[in-house]
């Protein structure tokens, strides 16, 4: 797997519920702001102490789900795949990710036709293979178009529970050897193309699946991820991984936990 260098994090400071575009969010049960900000700078401190370099784009107001940098594009190659959010109430942030992207200095690449790409949301690479989700929020008629443009091989794998509507709510790459996904997230086909990609591919049960226990970060041999089972965490540290367990509570009331606070740009 490649090593994780540097990543893009916003600050939560206009984060809240201000609508409802996925099953985790309800407007009369807000997160609580401050649980939200502390949250959030537990995530950036222990990032910062492995080593990252931490880079930050500037919130907006009226763009509460901005903090979920992963969905702003996909980095590969110098190139920035932008994002075309399906949500009208999303699409306000794609201007100031790809501007943000251009003063980085990375090629930004807009996708052909009026389909959804989601980002990083939706495609996690494994070794040198990107595992696209498409249903939900992204489209698979973007998938051949992506495999072109930064020259890798694409599985595609369909979305079917609205609950897990991002593959990074489901799906977490660990190194070139493991996995852990949660199996009712995906079809049939999809679990066996991710079978056959992977070779230590691992369940995880839907309890810590709704706790957002695959939207985790991943740097080297650390992963920091919302309350996981014990089960699932005597199993990673099996692996030789170390766990931080951290309350991403707030963030979840959105749809989202560690993993969708953190874009790779490196």
């Amino acid at each position: 797997m490649k090593k994780v260098k540097k990543i893009l994090m916003c600050p939560p400071k206009y984060y809240g519920v201000d609508y409802e575009i996925n099953p985790w969010m309800h407007l009369e049960s807000p997160p609580d702001f401050e649980k939200a900000q502390k949250q959030w700078n537990s995530l950036h401190d222990i990032l910062l102490s492995w080593g990252l370099d931490i880079q930050l784009i500037e919130p907006q107001p009226k763009l509460p789900d901005m903090v979920f940098t992963a969905n702003g594009g996909l980095i590969a190659d110098g190139k920035a795949i932008l994002t075309h959010f399906k949500h009208k109430q999303r699409q306000g942030e794609m201007t100031f990710f790809q501007e943000y992207f251009k003063q980085y200095g990375l090629e930004t690449i807009a996708l052909q036709g009026d389909y959804s790409f989601e980002g990083e949301g939706d495609a996690l690479f494994f070794g040198d293979t990107l595992v696209a989700g498409y249903r939900t929020r992204s489209d698979i008629q973007v998938h051949q178009e992506i495999s072109k443009i930064i020259d890798c091989s694409v599985i595609s794998v369909e979305l079917v529970s609205p609950d897990f509507y991002h593959l990074d709510t489901c799906f977490c790459p660990l190194d070139d050897q493991n996995a852990f996904y949660y199996p009712g997230a995906f079809d049939e086909y999809g679990q066996k193309a991710l079978a056959r990609l992977i070779p230590n591919l691992i369940e995880v049960s839907r309890e810590d699946a709704i706790a957002f226990c695959c939207n985790a970060v991943v740097v080297e041999k650390n992963i920091v991820l919302n309350h996981c089972s014990l089960d699932l965490q005597l199993t990673l540290k099996n692996l030789g991984y170390f766990l931080h367990c951290m309350e991403f509570d707030q963030f979840i009331k959105a749809g989202g936990s560690s993993k969708c606070m953190v874009l790779t740009m490196v």
